[in-house]
């Protein structure tokens, strides 16, 4: 298990199966893309600058571990922030949307313990299920469910930073009993939430570099697989950018320890191998989880276009999803964002930079 993940929340964890969706990610993303759809189900607070905001804020985006969720604009100004003067996170939000799903996020707001289902969701509403379904999903981004779930991990969160024990910030929050809670905690949480509570402690993680064929390329592990992969030109910015994203967990160099690992990940920056059997452990959404999957059925050599990428998963409509989730992949090489490219063929959007990716890609169909 991890301690931060840099832009999905305040910690990590891996999961070999395709989870539900973390409601802790689904806010932080929403925060990173200004997402307005999410504009009233809750507010960010700034550390460093003591204001809150709406997601949708236009506003320069903060670094995460100076990030506080609140439920609503008066509990964020309980903890004493201020409002934003650009968003106006007081007068925008839920009222805003049709008064029918505004309804209906009020009935899952109020019922904590019994979380009503889409059928009664439905009479509330006045309309069938399947269009409740469809409409709330337009409206805000999500399903009824996954909006009961987020506010449910916003409040157990809020709870365990209040000081409650786990016991009576899970009831607190609406979770019924331990085995629900616990079984969405590490997607939700990255842990389980007596470790979160902790701050995440004793938490270690492994690191080397090594000169490869892309230049400086960093390489990092727990005991369960690998948590990153980087390339840059210096190898202390490589190691300094490390400890920032994960500012909570033991992180020491190990290059004995690692040999094997970073000897598969220099292969792979010629395009020698492959990298199935390389274990991972990182955290990641459901739908970032289906695009890796489908970046890794991309033969070495082969490439795809982002909408290529979104008709393989089944939705050929997320684009631009498809892009982001390229662009948030943790472990470069190992899960190939380097495979996929704009539809004209052009090498463009890869992090590490489009003259790796042209590299990369020349060493796969040499040795394919």
């Amino acid at each position: 298990m991890l301690a931060v993940h840099q832009e999905l929340g305040p910690y990590a964890v891996a999961k070999k199966s395709q989870p539900s969706e973390p409601v802790s990610d689904q806010a932080w993303q929403a925060v990173l893309q200004r997402d307005r759809r999410y504009d009233g189900m809750f507010v960010y607070a700034v550390r460093s600058t003591g204001i809150y905001c709406r997601p949708s804020c236009p506003s320069r985006r903060p670094r995460v571990e100076q990030v506080e969720f609140f439920e609503a604009p008066k509990s964020a100004e309980g903890a004493g922030y201020r409002s934003c003067k650009r968003c106006r996170p007081a007068e925008n939000g839920i009222a805003k949307l049709p008064e029918m799903i505004t309804q209906v996020c009020r009935t899952l707001d109020e019922q904590l313990e019994e979380e009503p289902t889409l059928e009664q969701l439905a009479d509330v509403a006045g309309m069938s299920p399947f269009h409740l379904q469809r409409s709330f999903k337009q409206a805000l981004g999500i399903s009824p469910r996954q909006y009961a779930e987020l506010r449910k991990f916003l409040r157990f969160r809020k709870q365990l930073q209040k000081g409650d024990d786990v016991t009576t910030a899970m009831y607190g929050a609406g979770f019924n009993s331990p085995s629900r809670l616990y079984e969405r905690s590490t997607s939700a949480l990255g842990m389980t939430p007596s470790a979160y509570k902790a701050g995440a402690p004793n938490q270690k993680i492994r690191f080397t570099i090594a000169d490869t064929a892309l230049g400086k390329t960093l390489v990092a592990a727990t005991d369960k697989g690998v948590c990153a992969v980087r390339m840059g030109e210096s190898a202390a910015t490589l190691e300094k950018d490390l400890k920032a994203e994960f500012p909570l967990a033991e992180v020491a160099k190990d290059d004995k320890r690692l040999g094997t690992l970073v000897k598969q990940v220099a292969a792979l920056a010629e395009g020698k191998a492959q990298a199935r059997e390389i274990p991972l452990d990182i955290r990641h959404t459901a739908f970032q989880w289906k695009v890796w999957q489908a970046l890794r059925n991309i033969a070495p050599g082969e490439t795809r276009s982002y909408q290529e990428v979104a008709k393989a998963i089944g939705d050929p409509r997320a684009v631009r999803a498809v892009a982001r989730a390229c662009a948030t992949n943790p472990v470069a090489l190992v899960i190939p964002c380097h495979r996929v490219v704009r539809s004209d063929g052009a090498l463009s959007g890869y992090r590490w930079g489009v003259e790796r990716k042209k590299k990369i890609l020349e060493g796969e169909k040499k040795w394919k």
